[in-house]
């Protein structure tokens, strides 16, 4: 399995790898990744590989088989042999706003309390699909409780349960297609705000900011239709 280094810490640009495996495809798998791996809606990161004088951009990274990750390069070349140890970079500015869009969206699934039956992100926008027969009519409202989320500057922090204790807590998944991340055995907590007054408490793989701060002025984006029961919402970063 290869270690997750951007769940240890989502704000770490650069780390050391090893060059474990190459895949059919032409990905690089290396001992312990960086790189957020497509899932959940939100896309894989980009940055480069350095090592020996050489610089190999990654255009993303994917899941492969027995819980690695591999990365892509942007176009096909001689990929670093196995054994190699590289410096791994971060597109940093990309993978930051892939966060304040990822914890936007949680909020934006607390203001919208219905169920999601999808989701997707960029460094610009998202949006989640949401569980209901009607449009929200009163747009200012939501744009204008997700920017008070925003303003207190809450808290975002991690921990994981078991599987019983999720069973058990239904209502902390509030996905409706996707079923919750796990690892070890246990299921990822995403939290919003502090203990026994959680803003937003949900099973979520993906990378977050510290703080709702961080996430800065959201603009809320058009609603659609999609479907007799699907209403989908998108939200902006303002800059």
């Amino acid at each position: 399995m290869t270690r997750l280094l951007f769940r240890e810490d989502p704000y770490q640009r650069e780390a050391p790898g090893s060059v474990v495996a190459h895949t059919e495809e032409g990905g690089i798998v290396l001992d312990a990744s960086l790189f957020y791996a497509t899932g959940g809606g939100q896309p894989g990161d980009s940055g480069w590989l350095e090592w020996g004088g050489t610089q190999l951009n990654i255009a993303t990274a994917v899941k492969v088989e027995g819980e690695h990750i591999a990365l892509l390069p942007a176009e096909p070349v001689a990929l670093p042999p196995i054994g190699t140890q590289v410096v791994q970079s971060l597109d940093w500015d990309r993978r930051h706003k892939h966060m304040r869009v990822h914890t936007a969206l949680h909020l934006l699934s607390v203001v919208v309390p219905y169920g999601v039956t999808g989701g997707q992100i960029s460094a610009s926008h998202g949006r989640l699909d949401f569980d209901m027969p009607e449009a929200p009519q009163d747009k200012p409202a939501i744009e204008d409780a997700l920017n008070e989320y925003v303003a207190i500057d809450a808290r975002v922090s991690d921990g994981w349960i078991s599987a019983a204790e999720l069973e058990a807590a239904p209502q902390l998944v509030k996905t409706m297609a996707v079923k919750p991340p796990k690892g070890a055995g246990d299921i990822r907590l995403v939290r919003i705000g502090e203990e026994g007054d959680w803003i937003d408490l949900q099973p979520c793989g993906g990378t977050h900011v510290a703080r709702t701060g961080e996430i800065g002025a959201l603009r809320l984006g058009k609603i659609e239709k999609k479907g007799r029961q699907n209403r989908r919402v998108y939200v902006h970063l303002d800059s």
